[in-house]
Formats: structure tokens, C-alpha cells, sequence
């Protein structure tokens, strides 16, 4: 089964549809706060059932998915033939929308790990000792945010993609007139 253009396109955008859900689930099931439980100079938070933590965990790894299978779509040699980057990166439609799809998964990633990683640590750090503690939660909307920044990003290395993809055809098109003009002109000559 060879790689194409299109099976590497279905692949990004299905990894970014399941980083969307999955971050988009975690913040619906993100619990609003925990219940204070008071000791003696404690208090100790409990939180209901949250499985927010492990399905933005997941929602990150499906970006990071995503993002790198982006990559490397760009430049996987279609059909037995490479191009050389530097003719990509001369086309300005591809530079522009390669670096979005670049910056989108960083700022995805960011929003996605940020409120995860507070809120695992909010469930694994339940003991404080300031008495006046509300037992919070992680930010609320981050982790929706996050997912709708995933999904752009997915929606940004396909059409660096597709700006690849012509690039490729004008790049080939290119070198096979340049043989053309070539032949002829050793045909001419002889």
C-alpha cells in the first residue's frame, strides 16, 4: 500500500479530528471544583470523577500526531521522487501557511497541556495546608480553546499540502520542458 498525497491528507486530518474530540470531551468533563474536606491544619480537596486529564493527555498526543505526520507528508518523495526543500520553501503561498500550521500547533499544544497538567497536578496535590483553600480547578475553556486550535492546525498542514503537492507538479513540469528543450537542442546539434 503506497503513500500518496491523498491517503498522507486523510491520515492529518483524521488526527486532528480525534485531538478535537478528545480535547473538546475534556473540557465538558472537566469537574467545575473539588469538595474541601477540613483536617486538623489541612484541608483536603476532593474532586469528583475526572477524566479530563487523561483525555487531554490524549488530545495533545493526537496533535502531536497530527503535526508530525503535517511535516512529513510535506516532504515524503511521492511516487519514488523528492524535491529539494528549497523549491518548496521558494513557493510564498507554502512558507506562509507552513509557518501558521507550525504556530498553530505550538499555541494548540500550549492551551491542550496547560490546563491538563494544572489539573493533574490539582488531583495529585489535594492537601493544602492554607485553610482557606476553594479547591480549584484548571482554567476553565482552555481545553475547548485548545481542541479548536488542534483542528486548525490540522486544517493548515493540508493546505501546505496541497500547496506542496503543486509546487511538486509545477517543480516536475519544469524539469521534464527543461529535458524537452534539451533532447532538442542535442537532436539540433548533431
Amino acid at each position: 500500500m503506497a503513500v500518496t498525497i491523498k491517503r498522507a491528507a486523510l491520515i492529518v486530518a483524521s488526527l486532528g479530528v480525534l485531538s478535537f474530540i478528545f480535547g473538546v470531551i475534556a473540557e465538558n468533563k472537566k469537574p467545575a471544583a473539588g469538595t474541601p474536606i477540613s483536617g486538623k491544619d489541612v484541608v483536603i480537596c476532593k474532586y469528583p470523577s475526572d477524566p479530563s486529564v487523561v483525555l487531554g493527555y490524549l488530545s495533545v498526543a493526537f496533535l502531536i500526531l497530527s503535526t508530525l505526520t503535517g511535516y512529513w507528508s510535506l516532504f515524503y518523495p511521492y511516487k519514488g521522487k523528492s524535491v529539494p526543500q528549497s523549491v518548496l520553501f521558494q513557493n510564498t503561498s507554502f512558507f506562509v501557511f507552513f509557518n501558521i500550521a507550525l504556530f498553530t500547533g505550538g499555541l494548540a499544544a500550549t492551551l491542550l497541556l496547560w490546563p491538563t497538567i494544572t489539573e493533574h497536578l490539582h488531583l495529585i496535590r489535594n492537601v493544602h495546608h492554607n485553610l482557606s483553600t476553594e479547591c480549584p480547578t484548571a482554567k476553565t475553556g482552555l481545553l475547548g480553546g485548545g481542541a479548536f486550535v488542534s483542528l486548525d492546525s490540522a486544517l493548515f498542514w493540508l493546505v501546505a499540502l496541497m500547496l506542496a503537492d503543486n509546487a511538486r507538479e509545477d517543480h516536475f513540469d519544469e524539469v521534464e520542458k527543461d529535458r524537452k528543450v534539451e533532447h532538442a537542442q542535442v537532436l539540433a546539434s548533431a
